[in-house]
């Protein structure tokens, strides 16, 4: 008997392929959960969706050619193929030339399925009838054997939606169609082209080769690794080159042929052909080059404005094209080389070529400050940085920095207005950056314009008139005053002195368009403050011991960056505290280590914290409560990552002020089924008279938060929120469950009421959540709630731009003036504790 996803690993070379190994047992044992489905988009030979459903410990695999559809007229055929590992639920990227299945793959849709009948039985009789809850699919579907013969001896099954509620007729709806993108990430595959190029299988790599490069057929399609912006250069061993002042353009070779792409994955081959035939000439097998296209004054500096007219009059041999990394070079796959040998290798390789246009971007041998000092001295945009030793990865990296002599970004253009004068064209240009609620505006530029500029810009905004603010938030009368609004799709780069308070900038000059981003990537830049890696440093007088011990190796936040990013938060965060008996989780050795949750003082001396009166918690240590900065810098000292507060404060600590409905998903279940719980729960809770404010857990799910007067005591207030949970389930018993325990969940969520007894403790709003990345519990309110992408949106990175773009409070109107009444009680059909 052949053992479980034998055929899927026969078919594969995992030392080309990213995809996952099959070496999972088919008997491992998971914990309780439903049954998982994942439909991939596969970009193979011919476009088509594998359809999976676990069964058994696999993904039984199905391969769709034209997608499911949502007429039950329409019989989808569905080919039988390999078992695949669970761990293929996760799997997006692109399969190798000469690899099985060869091509890009994504996931299209997942969730749970649901079997109507004893499922093995089912599906080996042919016939198996079930429930989706998906991202996109939802409700009954049929999967039945046929008789068909197709090639080979794979089986001919179709796919087949049945008739109820979630039907539609093809001719009103193609899913396939309508949603063609992933619901893991931005992904998207598009048409498939006419022909694809053939490619021979790639060698194998020999036997002890070093595991820094290896033999790879090279993606269609590759992402840039992007710099961190920093206030100040880190410690450590790092290699300093110029930020040249330009476009960045990867340069993919394969087979001899040349295509240059933006970092957005626009093909600019046809704006740059002599520096494509410059690199044709270099003879390189299959490669990835990096780098950035700049034009140079007549002092031999980049000159960002020259670079443009270059490109407007199609002058091409004005541009340099200066290379500064190889992920793939020559054949070898270089990624996981460190910068200082990727680079050497590319350099090299740049030897022999004659042509002018290619330069490697060199080093420079001096002081980082020295370095910095001079950059902005000569104009220069400033400097990047590069810890050595470090790969390279397609994404925002703290391996790479950069260091900016002037403050400078880009932005979306959102209105101009009328000239003054004697000059043409427009007076100035209004700005905008897009934050998690829409675009933000963030002031205006009036000057860096030549009159080639005037005319161009001034073209093209004529063309994007409307009538109406493309901003989140209109501006006062006197902003706005004679403002023409343009559709907001232009995108301009602006150097300024600094951001006000309010958001806008100082001193703007403009430096010119940029083609090569899309307005929806532009947000606010926030520098992250560099750390020092040698010695202990102090926060708001507490001194941070081990500042440089990384506490989550997945996003690299150390020890003092944590101290520091609760500091630049405390404005929010302290009121959440205030009064509120806290307990912490620890992870002294970060989060892969030993955890501690802690609810009182005991001997553990942390710097500020306060120790509440013994009377509140007899027989035991001191509660604590944060009630200073110092105090929670303190605890993050002690190896403190999250907070955790009680549902009263000290002062009347026997009637809580709030009660809490967790929603804990079934981590099967997709993101659009926590959704809708929330929407649901929230809906019965307005029925009830009861506002209720949300906000993600930084876990799975969400917590619905209900203020409270200070009346009813402990045993009131659970067995309300009990209560609550309850109704729920009994309304909906296929999507609730008000049982604890991962057996009682499972397809379901989990209504957890028990947090709202005495000494029981929720994560505070604002506090940071010991998982990897380093996700945030934050507020959100009721009109941001459909647009949540997930409990984990926002993390140590991202949240302070948030903050930053959040005009007011998710909060706001939130009072502790509700009381539960006993028409209340009687509308859940329940009754108060005597």
């Amino acid at each position: 008997m052949a053992k479980p996803l034998s055929e899927y690993n026969r078919k594969r070379d995992f030392q080309i392929t990213a995809e996952p190994s099959g070496t999972e047992s088919a008997a491992k044992k998971r914990k309780a959960s439903a049954l998982s489905f994942v439909i991939q988009k596969h970009d193979a030979r011919h476009l088509h969706y594998d359809f999976r459903l676990e069964l058994d410990g696999v993904l039984k695999s199905w391969a769709v050619p034209k997608g499911p559809s949502l007429d039950p007229s329409q019989k989808r055929l569905a080919v039988h193929v390999e078992d695949h590992p669970l761990s293929y639920g996760d799997f997006e990227g692109s399969i190798p030339a000469g690899q099985y299945g060869a091509g890009d793959v994504i996931v299209w849709d997942r969730g749970v399925w649901q079997p109507h009948d004893d499922p093995q039985q089912a599906y080996a009789g042919g016939k198996l009838k079930f429930t989706l809850v998906g991202e996109k699919l939802s409700g009954d579907w049929t999967l039945v054997r046929t008789r068909l013969k197709g090639s080979g001896d794979k089986e001919q099954w179709l796919l087949i939606k049945e008739k109820d509620p979630q039907a539609r007729p093809a001719t009103e709806y193609d899913i396939v169609q309508a949603e063609p993108d992933s619901v893991l990430s931005t992904a998207s595959i598009k048409p498939p082209a006419s022909a694809k190029p053939k490619s021979k299988s790639p060698a194998k790599p020999k036997a002890g080769a070093k595991k820094t490069t290896a033999t790879h057929a090279i993606p269609d399609q590759f992402t840039p690794q992007l710099a961190t912006l920093v206030e100040r250069a880190p410690e450590g061993d790092w290699q300093y080159e110029i930020k040249f002042d330009g476009y960045r353009i990867l340069a993919r070779i394969r087979d001899g042929e040349v295509r240059l792409f933006t970092r957005n994955g626009h093909d600019w081959t046809e704006r740059l052909p002599r520096q494509a035939k410059a690199l044709q000439a270099l003879k390189l097998k299959d490669s990835w080059l990096d780098g950035e296209v700049v034009s140079l004054n007549s002092d031999g500096l980049p000159d960002f404005q020259a670079l443009q007219n270059a490109f407007d009059i199609g002058r091409s041999l004005d541009i340099i094209y200066y290379l500064f990394d190889a992920p793939f070079l020559d054949g070898q796959d270089q990624r996981e080389a460190p910068v200082e040998q990727r680079r050497a290798a590319l350099k090299a390789a740049l030897a022999g070529s004659r042509s002018k246009l290619l330069r490697f971007s060199d080093a420079f041998a001096a002081n980082h400050r020295d370095i910095f000092e001079s950059a902005c001295d000569l104009s220069l945009e400033g400097v990047i940085g590069k810890r050595l030793g470090s790969p390279y990865v397609s994404r925002r990296s703290n391996d790479w920095v950069k260091l900016k002599c002037r403050l400078r970004q880009e932005f979306v253009i959102v209105g101009y207005t009328r000239p003054q004068g004697s000059r043409s064209g427009f007076g100035a240009l209004l700005l905008a950056v897009n934050d998690d609620t829409g675009l933000v505006y963030a002031g205006r530029v009036g000057t860096g314009f030549d009159q080639a500029a005037l005319k161009n810009i001034y073209a093209q905004l004529k063309t994007l008139e409307r009538d109406s603010s493309p901003l989140r938030k209109p501006l006062t009368s006197a902003q706005a005053r004679g403002v023409h609004w343009v559709e907001p799709s232009l995108v301009g780069e602006v150097q300024f002195a600094e951001w006000t308070r309010e958001g806008v900038v100082r001193q703007a000059a403009f430096v010119g368009m940029r083609t090569d981003k899309p307005a929806a990537q532009i947000v606010h830049e926030v520098p992250r403050k560099a750390q020092s890696s040698t010695a202990p440093s102090a926060d708001h007088g507490v001194k941070i011991s081990h500042p440089d011990r990384v506490i989550d190796p997945q996003s690299g936040t150390q020890k003092q960056q944590l101290a520091q990013f609760y500091s630049s938060i405390s404005q929010w965060l302290m009121p959440f505290l205030h009064q509120r008996p806290v307990s912490l989780l620890r992870a002294p050795e970060g989060i892969e280590g030993e955890q501690f949750f802690q609810k009182h003082s005991e001997r553990l001396a942390i710097p500020h914290i306060k120790q509440l009166d013994p009377a509140l918690d007899p027989g035991h240590a001191r509660l604590m409560e944060i009630d200073t900065v110092q105090a929670l810098i303190g605890a993050v000292q002690m190896g403190t990552i999250e907070l955790h507060t009680w549902g009263a404060t000290w002062d009347k600590i026997e009637t809580p002020d709030l009660f809490v409905l967790d929603l804990d998903p079934d981590p099967a279940l997709p993101w659009k089924a926590m959704l809708e719980a929330a929407q649901l729960t929230l809906s019965v809770l307005d029925e009830l008279g009861l506002e209720a404010f949300v906000k993600t857990s930084g876990g799975k799910g969400l917590h619905l938060v209900v203020p409270l007067a200070r009346r009813d005591g402990w045993d009131t207030v659970k067995a309300f929120a009990k209560a609550v949970a309850q109704f729920m389930t009994q309304q909906l018993p296929e999507r609730f469950t008000a049982t604890s325990g991962p057996k009682n969940r499972v397809g379901k969520i989990f209504i957890d009421y028990l947090r709202n007894a005495r000494g029981a403790s929720t994560v505070a709003a604002y506090s940071v959540r010991a998982r990897p990345g380093l996700p945030v519990s934050v507020p959100v309110s009721r009109q941001e709630l459909k647009n949540l992408r997930g409990a984990q949106q926002w993390t140590v990175a991202n949240l302070l731009q948030r903050l930053q773009g959040v005009k007011a409070d998710p909060w706001q109107g939130y009072a502790n003036r509700q009381k539960i009444t006993r028409k209340m009680w009687d509308k859940l059909g329940a009754r108060p504790p005597q």
